[in-house]
């Protein structure tokens, strides 16, 4: 990873900070929607956000240590983007299996039902957030390469498409509640989000590794 010599890697350390912060209210608030409706967008929504700020909070403070300290070695830095990396990986990952058998097994079941309104409006909110967040990145990898803001912007991506999703899922639960497409709807935008989420994860595994066989015939 390079280091520039302080401007570049701060304005990523703020942007690093600033989403970690505003996701802090994402579970709690997906929290309270799941408890106003029986809806598995939302509550696969809930899980996924959940072990986001997980990672989330991961890539910042080894972003923080290895741009703050003099003297680590290359080694160290590559161990601790790699770790950023799959962690990213895994979360994406794990919150689709999550997805799929949650919506696998509810599905001959649960009827969407209750005020969605809220999951709704946190799902737009979400959605513009996101995208923001998404163009930072991409705009700071465009400029210099670096392993943890990269997979920030793989998964920035990530949570854009599910957003999409979710907004739809529950757009369609909102407005025609009545409807029997509406539960099909519901689990069919899980399983949606659930596959991507896979094929993000399985990419995401398949760029470390190459990476890795790279490091190992040098």
């Amino acid at each position: 990873m390079e280091i520039d010599s302080g401007g570049g890697n701060e304005k990523r350390e703020k942007t690093l900070l600033a989403s970690l912060l505003l996701s802090l209210w994402a579970p709690l608030a997906t929290g309270i929607a799941v408890l106003m409706s029986s809806s598995i967008t939302q509550l696969a929504d809930f899980i996924r956000r959940s072990m986001e700020l997980l990672v989330l909070f991961l890539s910042w403070i080894v972003f923080r240590n290895l741009t703050g300290k003099r003297g680590v070695s290359q080694e160290s830095k590559r161990k601790w983007e790699r770790i950023v990396n799959l962690s990213v990986a895994g979360v994406l990952g794990i919150s689709g299996l999550i997805m799929f058998l949650l919506a696998f097994l509810r599905s001959q079941s649960v009827k969407p039902e209750g005020n969605v309104l809220l999951g709704l409006t946190i799902a737009i909110l979400g959605l513009m957030v996101n995208f923001w967040f998404w163009r930072r990145y991409r705009s700071f990898v465009s400029r210099e390469y670096n392993p943890i803001i990269d997979a920030q912007r793989q998964l920035y991506l990530a949570k854009i498409f599910v957003d999409i999703c979710v907004v739809l899922a529950l757009g369609t639960v909102a407005f025609m509640t009545s409807h029997p497409v509406t539960a099909y709807v519901d689990v069919s935008g899980s399983m949606a989000v659930a596959v991507y989420l896979l094929w993000s994860s399985a990419r995401a595994l398949r760029m470390e590794k190459r990476k890795l066989d790279l490091l190992v015939r040098k």
